[in-house]
Order: structure tokens, then C-alpha cells, then sequence
């Protein structure tokens, strides 16, 4: 399709894609590279679209193109995905260490269910490489299918060690990008090298975020209404970013841990008659508007003083101590201005008594009956404009 100057559409108008950061990760990345404008069409908008259209809503390529065009004209909040070389590399790292941490986890559990066959009761969960191989060496069976069973998991215990290797590595090279980001993610308790990176990752520009509210909305925390009758009850909302909802109650699960704000809070909740789940989950809604507090001043300080377009640190995000709002539920914006009081009404002194009254300019009788002054205008200068001041 090309226009009247035989330019492509598609250079003129930009391109959208549907999951940039899924499937559609690597085709974003070749239309950014070849100067090209790529919006992010949430796959939710793009399913209403196509179901109030026509065409049934059935998921066609052509209805599912056609619905994708349709937000992207419509929506103007939609994001408009940039290169960016750092976030580019933290995301690799991310993934990668994912992918080590699971591969690790599944030698784990296969260590388990041979240990369970070698030794009555099975060996105790969490330990050390080191701790495991201690009692592999104290294991010594002496028919076929026993020596086999060690043998698999000595190479299981090889396995977990050299992945642990890497994951220390990793974890290093995580820490030295985040810090090179002049991100200080790290500086909130119980958000690591890790945690930092897939925030930093995944949320990428926090302009991109209105104010907290919406932040905790993307990342899960915020909670859905689910009263009934005259029961108020607020659930966790299974939407959003998992991954960093995750990140968050794995920050959460450290503060409970540890002497800090976030178990005084949370001890607070369950003192107000909140269950454990409700209490950590308003934790986690606390410790979203933390990081989206501590992003904004990242932001404001990496653009220096003009500031950052669209990140404010004049938002309400509340803070661990016990001084700052609650965030059981999204609070709404700032209240508006209260309207400037009324001008006072300059009176003038009342005259003598038995003063008659004075008729005076622009159309307004002074009457001054016994020392009491009345404003009353006349019908002839009721449309008349009051003089300004002085030029």
C-alpha cells in the first residue's frame, strides 16, 4: 500500500504490534532498528476492539490486524517503544538468570526423589551443595540399583554446584548493570541485583506511568473491590505484571523477616483485624508505590534539573513509615483548589442621623436610614460594569 508520494503506509503512519514483549519482541526490535515508530497494543484493548466490531469477534488474522489499527488510532496513552541498549541488556540478564534459577530448581527436586529412595524419609529441603554432597558420602549401598541411585545423584549435586556458579556470576553482572543505570532500586530491603533488574526491565520509562495508582494497577498490586452487602472486602488482583508482583512479595516476605517498617505495617494491619493474606497485600500495594516512589527520583535525577517529562515527585506515594497514607486501595488525585474567598464589599461611613438619601453614580441609591447602610441597584444601572483599576 502506498501513498500519493509512493511512500509506504507504514513509514508514514509508524507500526504496531501486539505483545512487544512477548513473540512479538523480535520483529519490534527490527521495525525500531529501521527508524520506524512502534506502538504497544495491549492484546485486552485489542480483544475489545475486535469483539464490539464486527465479524462475530471471532479471532481471524485480518480482525485481529484490523482491531490492532483501531486502538492504536483511537488510544493516544498507548506506548511508543524506543531503543534502548540497557534495558536491552538487563532484560537478557533477567531472562537468563530465570532460566538458570529453574534449571536449578528442577536438579534440586530430582535430587530430592533420589535421596527419598536411598535414604529412609528422604533428605531435609534447603541445604547447602555442600550439605548435600556430606550425606551423599554417608550413603554407601552396596546393591545395583543403589550404587546407580548415588551415582545420579552425585551428578545431580554436580549439576546444582556449577549452576550455582553461574548464577553467583550472574548475580554480579546484574548488580553492576543496575548500578550503571543510576538506579537505586537495590537501596529498598529485600530488593536485590535481581529484583531490581526485572523492575527496571520490564517497566522501562516510568513517565509512561501517570502516578502510583497506575504503577500498582501494572504491577498487580492494586486491590479489586469484592464487598458484599454491608461486608467491605478488597482481593488481589490476578492481572498486571506477575513477574513483578512477584519481585514485591518476595520484598514483602524479607521485611516480615527482618525489624523493619514494612513488619511494623504489616503487624498493624493484623492488629486492626485484617487476616494474614489481607495484611500482606496491603504490604505489597505499600511497597509498589515505594518503587515507584524511588523510580521517579531516579528519573528526576538522571535528567537533571529540567526534570523528568511526565514523572512527578510531588505524588502522594506513601512510604514505609507510619506517617504516610494508606494504600489499601488506590487513593484518587490531589484535591482541586478551593475556589479564592468573595471580595469584601467596601462600605462606606454612615452618615448623620436624619441624613436624606443621596442618589450616586452608576446607578446605585445609598440609603442611610439611622446610621444603616444598604446597597440596592437600580434598574437603569443593573447591567452597568464596575470600574477596573487604574491603568
Amino acid at each position: 500500500m502506498h501513498g500519493p508520494k509512493g511512500a509506504p503506509a507504514r513509514q508514514r503512519a509508524g507500526a504496531t504490534r501486539q505483545g512487544a514483549n512477548g513473540i512479538g519482541r523480535p520483529l519490534a526490535q527490527r521495525l525500531l532498528a529501521s527508524g520506524e515508530r512502534v506502538l504497544d497494543v495491549p492484546a485486552k484493548l485489542a480483544a475489545r476492539a475486535r469483539v464490539s466490531g464486527t465479524g462475530q469477534g471471532r479471532k481471524t488474522d485480518p480482525a485481529d490486524a484490523h482491531a490492532i489499527v483501531m486502538v492504536a488510532l483511537r488510544d493516544k496513552r498507548l506506548r511508543v517503544l524506543a531503543a534502548d541498549p540497557g534495558l536491552t541488556v538487563l532484560r537478557l540478564l533477567c531472562d537468563r538468570r530465570d532460566e538458570l534459577s529453574a534449571a536449578r530448581a528442577q536438579a534440586l527436586n530430582r535430587l530430592h526423589r533420589l535421596f527419598a529412595e536411598l535414604i529412609p524419609g528422604g533428605a531435609p529441603v534447603k541445604k547447602s551443595a555442600a550439605q548435600y554432597r556430606a550425606l551423599l558420602a554417608t550413603v554407601r549401598p552396596r546393591e545395583l540399583t543403589g550404587k546407580t541411585r548415588r551415582r545420579m545423584a552425585a551428578e545431580e549435586l554436580d549439576d546444582i554446584e556449577r549452576l550455582d556458579a553461574k548464577l553467583k556470576t550472574m548475580k554480579a553482572e546484574l548488580k553492576a548493570a543496575v548500578l550503571a543505570s543510576g538506579s537505586h532500586l537495590m537501596d529498598i530491603h529485600g530488593i536485590g541485583p535481581a529484583g531490581a533488574a526485572r523492575i527496571l526491565a520490564d517497566a522501562g520509562d516510568v513517565a509512561r506511568f501517570p502516578n502510583r495508582a497506575h504503577f500498582a494497577s501494572w504491577t498487580g498490586t492494586a486491590p479489586i473491590d469484592a464487598s458484599s452487602g454491608q461486608h467491605t472486602h478488597h482481593r488481589l488482583s490476578r492481572a498486571g505484571n506477575r513477574r513483578n508482583g512477584h519481585v514485591l512479595y518476595m520484598a514483602g516476605i524479607v521485611q516480615l523477616r527482618n525489624d523493619t517498617p514494612g513488619r511494623a505495617y504489616y503487624r498493624r494491619r493484623v492488629a486492626e483485624g485484617k487476616t494474614s493474606m489481607e495484611a500482606m497485600r496491603c504490604l505489597r500495594r505499600r511497597l509498589s508505590d515505594v518503587v515507584y516512589r524511588q523510580l521517579a527520583a531516579d528519573a528526576q535525577e538522571q535528567a537533571g534539573p529540567g526534570g523528568h517529562s511526565g514523572a512527578t515527585l510531588l505524588s502522594s506515594a506513601a512510604g514505609l513509615p507510619p506517617d504516610t497514607g494508606t494504600s489499601d486501595q488506590p487513593l484518587p488525585g490531589p484535591a482541586p483548589k478551593t475556589l479564592p474567598p468573595p471580595p469584601v464589599t467596601q462600605t462606606t461611613p454612615a452618615a448623620p442621623a436624619g441624613a436624606t438619601p443621596r442618589r450616586r453614580a452608576r446607578g446605585v441609591n445609598v440609603e442611610r436610614p439611622a446610621g444603616r447602610t444598604t446597597l440596592t441597584p437600580t434598574s437603569a444601572g443593573a447591567h452597568s460594569k464596575s470600574p477596573g483599576p487604574p491603568s
